[in-house]
């Protein structure tokens, strides 16, 4: 598992991961549990941005010290490509978030630590599963093969899911957790677990961490194949993929005020997907540029956003159980 990135900014890397989540789980754990406001959201949204922005600055600078300036700008651009994929992604991730709030009736207080101990557990799962399907494509070029098929795949199963709301009461998960586990019918502040009638039992909010765990497996599987389409780098596939994903709270309560006026924003990612898929299964025959990738997912991403603000959402149509 090669890569163009020096030893000292994986260090870096790893060390500016650990500090963010410091930062998110020591320093504003002294906020306490609080509805997080949309300008709140929204700074918070633009400080992990510019973020993103200045490591892959960053990393641009020592590529082009060790490899020269073609090597940096390319492997830059596919840095900032992966990074826009995975953050297009982590939309649905997050409509699914809000979908799994709603159903629940978490109060907005608690709804931030759910999604900090998200977020730990997503970094840790993706880490993972980049490090594995890396070395599987170093090891086994044709899973790229199995790879695009399945993104392909993917990409038309959301398009014709997109704009029908899911039955979260017939989810086998959700099913089985309280089939094995006594659950309270009430909230006790951010508890996992209380006490009723002398007996320990969970709470709802054990119930939202286990589903929104599930739905960070369901997604990275999705997402991560999705970006060894633009580099097979294991540095850029890992570091692209955490920082859209250290992001994912603040832009969650940005998301949740608005979700309803990007209604078509599904069928934009179905298309990102199939579009990525495609490329996938024609790596051996037709070299599409990093530049192309890039241009095609804003293009999409862009076209459904304002054809969502133009056009009045439909109501949602309940899938058959």
């Amino acid at each position: 598992m090669q890569s163009v990135a020096p030893h000292w900014l994986w260090a870096f890397f790893i060390l500016s991961v650990l500090a963010a989540l410091f930062i998110d789980f020591v320093v504003l754990k002294k906020q306490g549990a609080h509805e997080v406001s949309v300008k709140e959201a929204l700074n918070w949204s633009i400080i992990w941005v510019l973020l993103s922005f200045a490591f892959n600055g960053l990393f641009w600078w020592a590529v082009y010290e060790e490899h020269g300036l073609q090597t940096a700008n390319t492997r830059s651009m596919e840095f900032l490509t992966g990074y826009l994929i995975e953050k297009s992604l982590a939309v649905d991730n997050i409509f699914v978030f809000l979908m799994i709030f709603t159903y629940f009736a978490v109060p907005p207080a608690f709804q931030k630590r759910v999604l900090m101990i998200g977020i730990v557990g997503a970094i840790v799962l993706r880490t993972v599963m980049i490090l594995l399907g890396s070395w599987l494509i170093s090891e086994f070029h044709w899973v790229l093969y199995v790879f695009g098929a399945f993104l392909l795949l993917t990409g038309i199963k959301m398009w014709w899911a997109a704009g029908k709301e899911p039955d979260l009461e017939s989810n086998p998960a959700l099913k089985l957790l309280r089939r094995v586990m006594p659950v309270s019918r009430r909230f006790d502040e951010e508890k996992f677990f209380t006490v009723e009638n002398g007996k320990r039992v969970a709470t709802p909010l054990f119930l939202v961490i286990a589903l929104v765990g599930l739905t960070d497996v369901i997604f990275a599987v999705d997402s991560i194949p999705a970006i060894f389409a633009i580099t097979t780098d294991p540095f850029i596939v890992l570091t692209s993929n955490i920082f859209a994903i250290l992001g994912l709270r603040a832009m969650y309560f940005l998301l949740a005020a608005v979700a309803a006026k990007f209604h078509l924003l599904s069928y934009g990612l179905a298309v990102i997907l199939a579009f990525i898929g495609t490329k996938m299964l024609l790596i051996d025959v037709v070299k599409i540029p990093v530049v192309v990738s890039l241009g095609m997912v804003v293009a999409i991403l862009a076209v459904t956003m304002v054809a969502s603000l133009k056009t009045a959402p439909k109501l949602p149509a309940r899938t058959e159980g």
